[in-house]
């Protein structure tokens, strides 16, 4: 087992270049308009026409992202039909798009902090109203802090 670490880790002894799991999901969600189609997908939007305003891109720009995204298994197109209309199709989260949102949660977190610090947005518990935040914890539990993180290189055993 390797384990890297911080930026004086031996990046020689192992290359990233195409195994990268950041490199992989930024291949399937590295645009603006893929990230803001699943912060409002997350907060209720289903409507092809809703997503196009709020996301402000084209229809043909939003037709694109809304196919990559189903594609890619974190939407799903569900068919409805609204009395006296044809037959549409509606896009939802599916379980890895859920998964995907501590994602956008940072993005927005770090944006906030770095970026728009005049903002009164901000990330909340709704059933306490407490202010929240994304974090790294380990599977015991801990808080893990940027200092105390490492990549594992993991030597699957062949089959």
């Amino acid at each position: 087992m390797n384990l890297l670490q911080g930026p004086l880790a031996d990046r020689d002894a192992w290359s990233a270049v195409g195994r990268c799991p950041i490199e992989k999901t930024m291949a399937l969600v590295g645009t603006k308009s893929a990230m803001l189609v699943m912060r409002e997908a997350y907060y209720g939007t289903t409507r092809f026409d809703d997503f196009a305003r709020r996301v402000g891109v084209t229809k043909a720009a939003m037709s694109a992202r809304l196919a990559e995204l189903v594609e890619v298994g974190l939407l799903e197109k569900r068919p409805y039909r609204e009395p006296g209309q044809r037959s549409r199709d509606e896009y939802v989260l599916t379980d890895a798009g859920t998964d995907f949102m501590p994602v956008v949660w940072a993005m927005f977190e770090w944006g906030r902090k770095h970026v728009d610090d005049d903002t009164r947005l901000r990330l909340t518990h709704l059933d306490c109203g407490s202010d929240a935040t994304v974090e790294i914890r380990c599977a015991k539990g801990h808080l893990v802090s940027p200092d105390e993180l490492g990549v594992r290189l993991d030597r699957r055993a062949s089959a």
